[in-house]
């Protein structure tokens, strides 16, 4: 049930004919698992804590820094060495304190990623590295956990679903092959900061879908922005039957 106090809070949200208060209670038993506190996981974590999910985990090993502050508007400057993990979550509290904020502080693998993503009821992969995007990717096609995928460099951002529960739903890995690929940071490249508030944002947007049961989810789909002519692409992603972490016959283990 919702209490009086939860009723005003999302009220908003509770007009919406689909969403209702079913859909509210379904944000509020759910488990959201954040990996990066950076440009990404900032409106990940403040709109879905402000939405009203349950519990949140939120996973980064770095600190702020005054570059970050460009971007990363959860933070200030009084914050600069400081966690960014801790401190996104004391902004998610803040803002709800409704919500259950976890903070992991170390980079997760091996079993502890695959307890983190078992115990989710989506994860938000809000990572710069294709290593952890990997890792995250197998861990829940393993776990069978839908996977919010969001990319931001430059002025390009991209968005998928990434949902093995269904059997039409692609991996990560249908998209992007293991070999090959090398990470471009934004230390390297630039990125233009709202861009990274768009794609976060977005991805708020896709975990709340899939966790309410409303809407039709980015899964077979990834949507590409270029945001200097503010420009959206849509190109159907397939499932790769010969897929090494989803296909008929996998090989990579989690």
């Amino acid at each position: 049930m919702l209490t009086d106090e939860e009723l005003l809070r999302y009220s908003r949200q509770l007009l919406l004919p689909a969403f209702d208060v079913a859909g509210q209670l379904k944000l509020k038993a759910s488990r959201v698992l954040v990996v990066g506190c950076g440009g990404l996981g900032c409106p990940v974590a403040l709109y879905l804590g402000a939405a009203g999910v349950g519990r949140m985990t939120l996973v980064d090993d770095d600190q702020v820094d005054v570059s970050n502050l460009q971007r990363q508007v959860a933070f200030s400057e009084a914050q600069v060495g400081e966690s960014k993990a801790a401190m996104l979550a004391a902004r998610v509290r803040s803002i709800n304190p409704q919500v259950e904020v976890d903070v992991v502080t170390s980079r997760l693998d091996g079993e502890a990623l695959l307890a983190r993503v078992a115990s989710a009821t989506v994860v938000v992969d809000c990572t710069d590295n294709f290593h952890t995007r990997f890792a995250l990717n197998r861990a829940c096609v393993s776990e069978q956990v839908p996977l919010i995928s969001g990319a931001a460099i430059r002025a390009e951002g991209q968005l998928s679903v990434f949902d093995s529960r269904r059997a039409d739903s692609p991996c990560y890995h249908c998209l992007y092959p293991e070999e090959g690929n090398e990470d471009l940071t934004c230390s390297e490249a630039g990125v233009v900061g709202p861009l990274v508030g768009m794609i976060g944002a977005s991805q708020a947007m896709e975990a709340i879908k899939v966790i309410s049961g409303v809407g039709e989810p980015l899964v077979g789909r990834l949507l590409i922005l270029d945001a200097w002519r503010m420009e959206w692409r849509q190109m159907a992603l397939a499932r790769d039957p010969d897929c090494p972490v989803c296909g008929v016959h996998p090989s990579f283990n989690a």
